[in-house]
């Protein structure tokens, strides 16, 4: 098995070693032991920003990590302080659609753990399948669809990481999904809540898709952050999430979907839920 090879598959049993070349990559830059990881999606980056004392990692400079290339990724992890609390984040990350095998996209929610975080926070832009959902509408994930056909947890077991199979009743976190909505009423920030659905993308869905997303209970739908939270259960991670409604699902308002409106919409409602995310992180503080 090459630990440095970003195209070879990577199955639960290789995942200990890659750690290890991760985390003795991490620690030659940097010592800070963090309370809590959080994934920042497309658009989303800015809070990056509010990070103190900040090191900054690029992708392709962690072993068997290629380099972001999704729009609006930056593909840097970062270790500071934010809010005051020991902070780890991927600012974009990586996607089936890049061509990335499962295993490999959740190997940062893995090092999340490994460097010492015990709650996982992921974010991303998403396509509004609940109409009542415009653009601009921050959804607290409540559960998933996993619709990718993929699964980080296909192949030999890492019994030292978690168990063979992982229970995912309540996979997105009850008492950090009200600690969310707590921070947003403490903001002045409005917060939906809904299940998110993962497919794989990189094209958007047709409307006949959006329908059936639709009558599965979906209320958004995107192209990551299913895979990263089952891998962070396994892992016995806690985990909770906010999707930024960037634009209605395909049919609902008779115009093309394009990533740059993804982006826009993420500029203009990013703050808010950087706001959000500032908030719950200092309150953990106080918990």
């Amino acid at each position: 098995m090459s630990l440095t090879d970003p195209n070879a598959p990577v199955r639960p049993a290789d995942q200990p070693a890659r750690l290890d070349a991760l985390e003795a990559a991490v620690r030659a830059r940097s010592a800070l032991v963090p309370v809590v990881g959080i994934v920042l999606g497309s658009g989303l980056g800015g809070l990056a920003d509010d990070l103190d004392e900040a090191v900054a990692i690029p992708f392709a400079e962690l072993p068997g990590w290629p380099a972001a290339s999704a729009p609006g990724h930056v593909g840097r992890l970062l270790l500071g302080r934010l809010a005051g609390v020991p902070t780890v984040m991927l600012q974009g990350r990586l996607h089936i659609y890049e061509g990335n095998d499962a295993g490999l996209i959740v190997q940062p929610t893995l090092l999340f753990g490994r460097l010492g975080a015990t709650i996982v926070v992921l974010t991303n832009a998403a396509g509004g399948v609940n109409p009542a959902f415009g653009p601009g509408t921050l959804m607290v994930i409540a559960d998933h669809l996993n619709l990718t056909g993929r699964t980080p947890l296909n192949g030999p077991n890492a019994d030292a990481i978690g168990p063979r199979f992982p229970d995912l009743t309540d996979a997105w976190d009850p008492d950090l999904r009200a600690r969310l909505h707590a921070a947003g009423r403490a903001e002045d920030v409005s917060l939906e809540e809904g299940i998110y659905a993962g497919l794989l993308g990189p094209q958007y869905e047709t409307p006949a898709e959006v329908r059936m997303l639709r009558g599965l209970g979906a209320d958004a739908v995107g192209m990551s952050t299913v895979l990263e939270c089952i891998a962070a259960r396994w892992a016995g991670l806690r985990v909770c999430g906010v999707s930024l409604v960037t634009n209605l699902g395909a049919g609902y308002s008779g115009q093309p979907l394009t990533h740059e409106e993804v982006l826009a919409s993420g500029a203009e409602a990013g703050p808010r839920l950087a706001r959000v995310i500032h908030r719950f992180v200092a309150d953990l503080a106080s918990a």
